[in-house]
Order: structure tokens, then sequence, then C-alpha cells
């Protein structure tokens, strides 16, 4: 049976496809800079055979003998036609005609993307808008996306946790570049180890993600493209300092070694070491920190040829300390001398990316991805240690063609994972290995018009999760022009690192149970999750301004989840789910260019996210229900012939009362209410920019002061029974101010 899946998979690639031409449509901006075309229109002169550029202003178009003239449009561009003789690849560059209203050049300015052509549910964001923010990571690379909600995991450790859909960062598929970096090990605290310069752009794909990236994906992917060698800036330097005692920073050489090689050094460092208390609790309201994060990175490219290769060799060191004011790590690790905490990661990972595209047949290309990383990280937590090493090899290899014809495009392929973990805690050693290997197959349609499809399928076999099948479909139908309503389904299975996903238990009195022992991990089953989801966007003009809104709800529903129970405020428990467990998100998003240079963006979010817990069905403690959001950014014009300009940004969230996991059993001292009262928050960010080469930005978060009253459970007796530093639901330090500046050389 496994042999005849296996070779259902691979038939494609034995298939026979016609000849076709694939290009890359530009334009040009004010300052001379070149983009990516989307939505121009490509066909062959006097046929009804065409295409339409991609987010990525690529495109593809079948070819024949008979077709001589190609044209390419789009509205407020010069139409050119051009003459093709053969199969070639097209780069082209539209000029845009000189009564192009403002309103289409501010919209395409815009530093977030949403595709109106691509089936899945994609948006892109650029490294335009990251500078929005003081982004000095991934993890805070979101405050400005009203799809990824931020929150901190607890009080001491100053870890932010990410949710899409309601569900945490476990449930994504976090990648760099396409292969999974933020898993295991790295799962609590690896969006803090890329830094916010490192990265170029970012993709955010809710619902069910592509087979082609693994069968993992619950409520989504996110995607981070890095810096190029060959287009990042020759020299970058990153200076950062905050009111918190942060300071931060980040350079980047870059240099072309020969004319096919070029090479990258990537270099982060961050540091506090100055102690804050501003609710007088005795903890520090932020840990110390001291991070050293190094890449070196190669880029190959030989188009002639058709060949392009990356090479990262990236290691990182990352030190914290958190815990009691007067805690002395030298005197008092492990001890009731004082609460204290450190965490102390080291990290050392291989990226390796090779791609060929046929130059005779340009819809052929092969990918191979190779991934090797070993994290080592030692902690503890007051009297609680836990040690974790982990060890990871990625690898896939991935064939694009077409069938017959661009408008049938296919990717298929092999996988393989091996993964081994060695934890020590609650004076046990845990240790496992892992190994999966799969093939999938991706089939697309595009109808050139208003239907895309794309359906996926991937077999795997795994050594403790079995063998199984990941199915996954996207669809997207345009009713009209400026629209794309898209549905998908999926289905998703992961093994639960209970520990390393959920270190906050550490930092608690409470006791720690694993409740099953019939399973393969940890004694518990595989979770397994469906994730439907249907989308709509609309693109309009409002007052002869360009807009567009956006109307998402997805649900997901497990088959098993491993619960994690806090409802006894003395113990914490992981057992398999018996009954329903569910997250229903619903999002309506509106993007609108007010006046020039002047973009608005709001949402609201709303969560249902529930679980069938031994006591009964309860809320997800600690998710809103109610989530509003709104951002304005502007910036100044800039006058002919000069460069210096004004940025300011502003972003605004609101979030409603959340459940608190019960404390009812508690001495009355040490109860909580029900629900956390109502937070809202205020960002904001001005940046003057002087020349292409110079920029300084100040700005503040949290500005309007709002904090959290009181938010460690039994801060005065941290050894004692009621201890808790997990019932957080806004800011504890208050208002942070920080500037910072940027210097470059292209």
């Amino acid at each position: 049976m496994k042999r005849l899946l296996l070779i259902l998979l691979m038939l494609p690639i034995f298939s026979f496809s016609q000849e076709k031409i694939e290009g890359i449509v530009t334009e040009a901006t004010s300052g001379n800079k070149i983009f990516p075309l989307a939505g121009a229109n490509v066909f062959w002169l006097d046929t009804s055979v065409g295409a339409v550029t991609d987010i990525d202003g690529k495109f593809s178009i079948p070819y024949e003998p008979s077709y001589m003239k190609l044209v390419i449009s789009f509205v407020g561009f010069k139409t050119d036609t051009l003459t093709i003789t053969k199969p070639r690849y097209i780069k082209h560059l539209l000029e845009a005609t000189s009564d192009l209203d403002e309103i289409t050049l501010t919209a395409r300015k815009q530093a977030t993307r949403k595709s109106y052509l691509s089936s899945q549910n994609i948006t892109t964001v650029s490294s335009a808008e990251l500078l929005k923010a003081a982004c000095c990571n991934l993890s805070e690379s979101f405050e400005t996306n009203p799809s990824i909600d931020v929150n901190f995991s607890d009080a001491v450790t100053g870890t932010r946790q990410i949710k899409m859909l309601g569900l945490t960062s476990k449930y994504i598929l976090i990648t760099t570049e396409n292969i999974p970096s933020i898993r295991g090990a790295s799962q609590a605290y690896g969006l803090s180890f890329i830094p916010g310069t490192w990265v170029e752009s970012i993709q955010i794909t809710k619902g069910a993600g592509s087979v082609v990236n693994g069968f993992e994906s619950i409520a989504g992917q996110i995607n981070a493209e890095l810096q190029k060698p060959t287009t990042d800036d020759k020299f970058f330097v990153n200076l950062y300092g905050s009111m918190n005692g942060r300071l931060e920073l980040n350079t980047h050489f870059n240099t072309k070694v020969s004319e096919k090689w070029s090479t990258g050094l990537y270099i982060h460092g961050n540091l506090r070491d100055e102690k804050f208390d501003k609710n007088d609790d005795t903890f520090l309201d932020v840990p110390l920190k001291k991070q050293i994060n190094v890449m070196n990175r190669w880029q190959y490219t030989n188009p002639e040829k058709g060949f392009v290769s990356f090479i990262n060799v990236r290691y990182l060191s990352d030190n914290n300390q958190a815990g009691q004011m007067d805690f002395n790590p030298d005197t008092d690790r492990l001890t009731t001398n004082a609460w204290g905490s450190e965490i102390d990661t080291e990290r050392f990972e291989i990226t390796t990316k090779f791609g060929y595209v046929n130059p005779e047949v340009p819809w052929q290309s092969l990918g191979v991805q190779f991934a090797y990383s070993t994290h080592s990280q030692d902690s503890y937590f007051g009297l609680n240690k836990y040690d974790i090493k982990h060890n990871s090899i990625y690898s896939n290899v991935i064939y694009n063609s077409i069938i017959t014809d661009s408008r049938h495009k296919i990717k298929t392929g092999l996988g393989f994972t091996y993964d081994h973990y060695d934890e020590f805690t609650l004076d046990t050693k845990f240790e496992r290995s892992e190994r999966s290997a799969g093939a999938f197959f991706e089939y697309a349609y595009d109808d050139l018009d208003k239907f895309t499809l794309t359906a996926g399928l991937r077999f795997d076999t795994h050594n403790l999760l079995g063998e199984f099948i990941t199915p996954r479909l996207h669809a997207r139908f345009t009713p009209w022009e400026k629209s794309a309503l898209r549905a998908s389904v999926g289905r998703g299975k992961r093994s639960a690192n209970v520990f390393a996903e959920n270190q906050n238990i550490f930092a608690t009195s409470r006791t720690i149970n694993i409740l099953n022992s019939g399973g393969n991990i940890y004694g518990l089953d595989p979770e397994i999750a469906w994730n439907y989801g249907i989308s709509y966007l609309q693109g309009f003009n409002l007052f002869e301004r360009k807009a567009d809104i956006t109307f998402d709800f997805y649900r997901t529903d497990f088959e098993n989840q491993v619960v994690v129970d806090w409802e006894n405020p003395q113990e914490v428990n992981f057992y398999n789910l018996e009954g329903d467990s569910f997250a229903n998100s619903f999002q309506v998003e509106l993007n609108y260019n007010m006046f020039e240079l002047f973009d608005f963006r709001t949402a609201y979010k709303y969560y249902d996210v529930q679980t069938d817990y031994t006591s009964g069905r309860q809320a997800k403690p600690l998710i809103p229900k109610h989530r509003f959001f709104a951002n304005a950014s502007y910036e100044t014009r800039v006058q002919e012939g000069e460069f210096a300009r004004w940025k300011f940004d502003l972003t605004y969230n609101w979030l409603s009362e959340q459940r608190f996991a019960s404390t009812s059993s508690n001495p009355i001292e040490f109860r909580l209410s029900e629900e956390s009262p109502t937070v809202g928050t205020l960002n904001a960010q001005v940046t003057k920019v002087f020349s292409p080469k110079f920029e300084v930005y100040l700005g503040g978060e949290n500005i309007t002061n709002v904090r959290q009253s009181d938010p460690i459970l039994g801060a005065d007796d941290p050894f004692g029974s009621n201890f808790d530093t997990t019932f957080v639901y806004g800011p504890i330090f208050g208002s942070m101010y920080y500037a910072g500046l940027r210097f470059k050389i292209k």
C-alpha cells in the first residue's frame, strides 16, 4: 500500500508538458526603485490566451510558434507589445503614463499587500512595514498587523507569545525561507532569536498551509524571508536604546565575491543590565539579557545555467536572568535565598537551499532544502530545573512543472525530518527520537481569469505518529472586479512538546502532572485538527481614494489535543482530549488611503475558543473575545531633487475581558476575579529621514502607561504554595520610550 501511494504521488514527474513563456513585469517608483507589478495583463495579440501577474509580478503563459506579439498592459501604464520569436524568460519594465493619478501610486506603495489572485489567504508584510515599530526581533514584528496577537506568557521571563486564529504559536508553522525554524526546543523563545533587521519580508498565511512544507501546520504559516546579499545594502547599521535598559546593535556587511558569488555577514547584539521594579513587588519587571547572534550568508546566482543557491551558517548565544531584585545567581541559584531564574541558550545551525530552472524548459524547476540545527538550553525557574538539547535535520526535494499548459501546475517531492530530544526536569530524564519520511503532490489550477484552485496531498510515515495522509485544499473565485472569495480546508498533525512549549509552568508552585500513559510521546497521543476557513476581499474607491475590506472566518476542530489544564490552582495537568475542543475566529479589516501618503488600517476580531476540561467545558484562559485594532501612518511629501522626509506611525490595540483560570480553591487573599479588566494600549513612532543613507527614529510603546497591577500571584512568598506568574493579561512595565538610528551604504 505504501509503495502504491508513493508511486501515485510521484507519477506527475513523468507527465509531458507543452511550451510556455515565463517572466516578470516590474514598475519604477519616483525614487527609481524597481518593484514587481501585480495584476498586469499579459496576453497574445488577437487570441484569448492570457495571464495575470501574481503578487510578485511573475507570470506564465502558453506559447505556440504562431504566437508572435505579446501584449503587456496595466491601468495607468503604457501598453507594450513585444515580438517573440522563441520561448525565453521575459523581464519587462512598464512605464507609467503622465496622467497616472496619485491614488494608484500611493496604494501601490503600501507596505502590507494582499493578493487578489492567490488561492491561499496570504498577507505579505514588507520591511517598510516592519520599520513602523521597534522591530527588534521577529516576536516584535507584528505590532502593526491585526492578524497576529502578541502577549507575554508570564510575568518574569519577558517572553512574547503570539497567537493566530485564537491558537498559540505551536499550532502555527513558522518557517525561515520556507524551512521550519521555530519548533521543538526553540518554540518558546525562538521568535526572539531572529533579529528584525535580518527580515526582508514576512508572509502570513491563514488556515491550512501547503503540503509542500510538511504536515504540522494547523492554524496557518508565518514565513520570514531574509535579506539577500545581492539586494541588501552593502553596509547597514542600526543602533537602538530604550528606557527599560535595552541596548541593541545590528550590522550588515555585504559584498560581491565574484560574478556569481555574494556573501553577507549579519551581526546582532543586545544587552540589558539595568534592573527595574516599577510595581514594587520585588520582582524584575523585565529580565536582564545578553544575546550574541551571528549569521554568514552566501548566495550563488547563475541565470545563464539556471542555478541559484543560498548557504547560511548561524551561531546564537542567549542569556537571561529573571526573578527577584536581590537575586544573585552566584549564591542563590536553586536555593530559597531568593527566587530567581536563568535561561541560557546556545544554538548552531546550517541551512542550504538549491534551485535549478531549466533554461530550455523554464516551467520545469527543481528545489532542494536542507537544514541542520543543534539547540541547547540550560535553565531553572526558582527550584524547578529544565534542560533540553534538540538536534534536528530537515530535508525537502521539490519538483515543479506543468501539465499540458500553464493553467495546470504541479509540485511534487519527498521530505525527511529527524529530531532527537534530550530533556531533564521533575528529577526525570525524557529522551526520544522522531523520524518521518513523506511524499507530497500539489496541483494548482488557474483559469487565467476568475478561478484558482490548489489541492495537495501528502503521505508520511513516522516512527511515533504512524502512517497518515494529510489533505489540503484552497480555492479562490473572483465574482466581480477587485474581489477575491476564498475557501480552504486542511488537516494537521503534530507531536506536543509539553515542557518546551509551556515553559511558563515552571515559574509557578503548581504540581506538574501528565495524566495519560498509553501514548508514544510523554504517554500522550499526537494532536490532530481540521481547519476550515472562508475569506472575502473587496477593493473599492471611497471618496476617490483606494480602499479594501476583508472578512475572515476560520474554525479549527481538534480530533485530539493535548489539553493544558490550569483549572486547579495547585496543579497543571496534561492529558488527551476527551470531548470537543475548537477555535472560532472572525475578523473584519479595512485599509484606506484617506489622502495622499496617509494610510489608515482598522480591524475588529472575535474569538470563541473552548475546550472540554475534566471539570467541564470552558473558554480557554487569557484569550479576549473581542479585539479592536487601528493603525495610522503618514509620510511627508518628498520635494523634487530631495530625499528628506518625516514618517509618523500610530497604533492602538484594545482587548476585552479575558477569563482567568480558576483560583476558587485558593485562600481568599490569593483568589482572582473571574475575568481581567479591559486593556487599551497606544504605540507611536516618528522617523526623520535625512538622506538615502541616514535616518533617526523616536517612539513609545504603551504611551498611555496602562499597567497590570500585581501580575504575580503570591509575589511576597515565591516559595509558597500559591506562587504563580502566569496570570498576565496586559503590560507590566508601563510606558516604554526608545530611540535609534539607521545608516546604510547602498
